[in-house]
């Protein structure tokens, strides 16, 4: 289907209004970071987390609109280049933006608590719970790439925005599930999120064979071997960074504690 079609449904331009809600998103939080930085008994909002919204909005903006998104209507391999930047690189330079952090610290005191004690409910808890975020997460892109959807979600808008929407949400609490960056009051173990977190990059790297293997319907051999392939070793790029920092702060967490010895007078 024609991309300029798909993006306009009865008239109305749905792509200016995703246009409009990523610009939205991403002065909503350089506000509450000038907000932040105004309150004398807090530290300044460290800037490097700034860019990293800013240029993970702009990762998943890129996939959903633009150039790549509509060349994606037509070629596989621009759309798994799509996928790489919606479902993988954006969510964990959102995350490592600590959006929550931020509005806690924007938000007053009264409202704050409210926040946290929905972050505290079931149903956050379940959602961030590692099995149920890799399930969401991996378990949607191998519905997506082994059934009729691939090729469906091209001839309907609402259908494209909501995987499209669902890739870049589901990557966002998988990412958040591995890694704590934002304030975590039902985390999990590291080995429990080690085990969980190996099974899911294998459960990526086979799908990436799969599809390398067997083609989604529509796309051609050629494309699918191509976007395979980015597939495994785009993911296995985005991924090594995700280890990092999940052992770097596994070895924080269990380092030595100097210990301060008192002398004696």
């Amino acid at each position: 289907m024609n991309k300029n079609h798909l993006y306009h449904c009865n008239g109305f331009p749905v792509e200016f209004m995703m246009s409009l809600l990523f610009v939205v998103v991403s002065v909503m939080y350089i506000g509450a970071a000038i907000a932040s930085n105004r309150h004398s008994h807090l530290r300044k909002w460290p800037l490097y987390r700034s860019f990293f919204w800013l240029l993970g909005i702009l990762c998943a903006a890129a996939a959903m609109l633009g150039p790549l998104a509509g060349r994606s209507h037509i070629d596989f391999t621009a759309h798994m280049i799509g996928h790489l930047l919606l479902g993988m690189l954006a969510p964990l330079l959102l995350v490592l933006a600590a959006p929550m952090t931020l509005v806690l610290r924007t938000l007053n005191v009264k409202t704050a608590r409210r926040l946290s004690r929905v972050l505290k409910s079931w149903p956050v808890r379940t959602l961030s719970n590692p099995i149920v975020a890799t399930l969401l997460n991996f378990g949607g892109l191998w519905i997506l790439y082994t059934t009729n959807l691939y090729s469906a979600m091209y001839q309907n808008i609402l259908l494209h925005l909501f995987i499209h929407f669902h890739v870049l949400i589901a990557g966002y609490l998988f990412t958040m599930s591995m890694i704590y960056i934002d304030p975590t009051p039902h985390g999990s173990s590291f080995i429990y999120r080690a085990i969980v977190l190996v099974i899911a990059l294998a459960s990526h790297g086979i799908l990436s064979k799969y599809i390398y293997a067997q083609p989604p319907a529509g796309v051609l051999a050629v494309q699918a071997e191509i976007g395979g392939m980015l597939m495994y070793y785009g993911g296995d790029a985005i991924d090594i960074i995700l280890v990092f920092i999940f052992c770097l702060h596994w070895f924080r967490a269990n380092r030595p504690r100097t210990k301060v010895h008192e002398s004696a007078s």
